[in-house]
């Protein structure tokens, strides 16, 4: 048997534990490090303590951000939990022609973020394809705002990330309903229970850790929405920047030559410790669960 020395796995583990300290802990630590200074994008800054955390707690801007956040995630998420499982349990079924429904259903998936937010600005826009539509069937007398007030652009963009991750979360169910056990479906059925009491009965207990997981991995990516919102509002996050999220608001303040990377580097923190919150919960209730 050939000899190894005891570092061998070591040197296995070392090119992944290097990336990971360069691309994810050290940006970590340069982040909370710059958060205590008043770094610009051009020149280095002092400590000045706990100054941009005060300057975040009374920006009216930041509050509007954590605000269209957390309405973000409180929209997003029940429909990310709930929408996939629905189509997973359809698309399930064993009929001719589902696979192309699967696929068809995934596509956004796989879909640029850029064509995706170009294309639903197409269908939304004034001239847009579903206010033609409202139009002609004299639902509305006036284009509906979609794009241009602040809080429809914040709905129309959570419409659009729901769209495109109902076929990625259906995947998550589709695994999960594959572990369901179908002597239970047939036992309840020779007892009588339809499909609709099979579902609440048997489905959703059987796949409540894998929604747990999808309500937890929705909700991250929820609160670090950006790319619909830059897509269908521009750089200035809406009209007066209403629909801004908080990854929004890090962009424009530490952007740019005059970009006060010290001030965005403590809007990053609250965003993370807000993510944490959050993520936190998940992991209670998917304890509680397990007990």
């Amino acid at each position: 048997m050939p000899h190894r020395s005891r570092w061998t796995p070591y040197l296995f583990l070392a090119p992944g534990l290097a990336m990971v300290l360069l691309f994810s802990l050290w940006p970590f630590v340069n982040t909370v490090v710059l958060s205590f200074t008043d770094a610009r994008i051009l020149r280095g800054g002092g400590f000045v303590g706990l100054d941009n955390y005060r300057r975040a707690l009374a920006d009216p801007d930041f509050w509007v951000a954590t605000g269209n956040s957390v309405l973000y995630l409180l929209v997003v998420v029940p429909c990310l939990v709930v929408l996939p499982l629905a189509l997973a349990v359809l698309v399930e079924a064993r009929i001719p022609g589902i696979g192309f429904f699967r696929s068809a259903f995934y596509t956004p998936v796989i879909a640029s973020a850029v064509v995706v937010g170009l294309m639903w600005q197409w269908v939304l826009r004034s001239d847009g394809l579903v206010n033609t539509v409202f139009q002609r069937l004299r639902l509305v007398s006036e284009p509906v705002p979609f794009l241009t007030d602040s809080t429809m652009l914040l709905f129309s963009a959570m419409m659009v990330t729901v769209w495109k991750g109902l076929g990625y979360y259906m995947v998550f169910y589709l695994a999960a309903l594959g572990n369901v056990p179908a002597s239970l479906h047939e036992a309840a059925a020779i007892d009588g229970a339809g499909p609709v009491r099979r579902f609440f009965s048997i489905t959703v207990p059987q796949v409540k850790p894998m929604m747990l997981l999808v309500g937890t991995l929705s909700a991250i990516s929820a609160l670090r929405v950006f790319t619909e919102i830059y897509i269908l509002g521009g750089e200035s996050g809406g009209p007066g920047g209403g629909a801004r999220t908080l990854p929004f608001l890090i962009r424009q303040v530490g952007l740019g030559f005059s970009g006060e990377t010290g001030y965005a580097s403590a809007v990053s923190i609250l965003l993370f410790l807000l993510t944490l919150v959050f993520s936190l919960l998940g992991r209670r209730l998917t304890k509680g669960d397990e007990g």
